[in-house]
């Protein structure tokens, strides 16, 4: 008998035992949901994802202009603050929020509570409603983990990968597809964008927190259609991964009457905000 066959064995054992844990650990955590109730599978502590979310945010200040004063800051960073507040436990305090000074028409978020919007992005979201709009849709990725999924499902389908490891280490490809996962899409030149179910329960979240912060949720449709219409046969890249349709205006709609009875509340408990641009 070859002497390497026992070897060889152990080596299966070990391949197929591991494989079958992690395929345990991910029904367990199939077990969690979002806030809309959605099954999902989620493998990472938050502190993890944060941690790589916080690596994204450096790698993307280091690369991209910055915008640390202005109109357009204050702006951004007003309308970003009062969705925040209308968060349970939401502090501003706790949130990165930065412009990046490029034209693109862009905006994301990242676990560990981090907020980028570009410049570009100014000129379609034409007031503080719409760029509430952007803002709610991108932290109710953040708070529904959704990232956590994603980076999740490629590390159960990848036996383990070390997501970490690679979120802090030097620039790779494999870093630059785990920023895609984080939320960064094309502004690491990789899109990735989330699923339908995904980009779903972030437009009906986000209706619900720029509502609950007093904002016209009915910005949100009026949004979605002016970016539809920007750069003609050159969408802007916030589109490669936030596709906008007639689907997802029927569901805000669906869920408008809802939304604007929450606006309507949180104006009479004196939740107004004033963002001048």
């Amino acid at each position: 008998m070859d002497a390497r066959l026992p070897a060889f064995r152990v080596t299966i054992r070990r391949r197929v035992s591991r494989r079958l844990a992690l395929a345990a650990l991910a029904l367990l955590a199939a077990c969690s949901s979002s806030p809309l109730g959605r099954g999902q599978l989620i493998l990472y502590p938050e502190a993890d994802m944060a941690r790589m979310g916080a690596a994204a945010f450096a790698e993307m200040q280091a690369q991209t202009p910055v915008l640390r004063q202005g109109a357009k800051s204050r702006h951004v960073e007003c309308v970003a603050a009062h969705v925040i507040r209308a968060l349970p436990g939401g502090d501003p305090a706790q949130w990165e929020v930065r412009v990046f000074d490029d034209p693109a028409v862009n905006a994301f978020a990242l676990p560990g509570r981090k907020i980028g919007v570009y410049r570009g992005l100014l000129g379609v979201a034409t007031d503080a409603d719409q760029l509430a709009a952007v803002i709610g849709h991108e932290i109710a990725h953040v708070t529904a983990r959704h990232a956590n999924e994603r980076v999740s499902t490629q590390s159960l389908a990848s036996s383990g990968l070390q997501v970490v490891q690679i979120a802090t280490g030097t620039g790779s490809p494999a870093q630059q597809e785990l920023f895609g996962l984080l939320g960064l899409g094309a502004q690491v030149g990789l899109i990735l964008p989330f699923g339908r179910a995904q980009e779903t329960e972030a437009d009906l979240l986000g209706l619900d927190y720029m509502a609950n912060a007093g904002f016209d949720p009915r910005a949100s449709v009026t949004l979605w259609r002016s970016m539809s219409r920007v750069g003609g046969e050159r969408p802007p890249d916030f589109l490669s991964t936030h596709p906008s349709s007639s689907a997802r205006i029927a569901e805000l709609e669906a869920r408008m009457p809802a939304a604007l009875r929450r606006a309507e509340s949180a104006r009479s408990a004196g939740r107004r905000p004033d963002c001048p641009r």
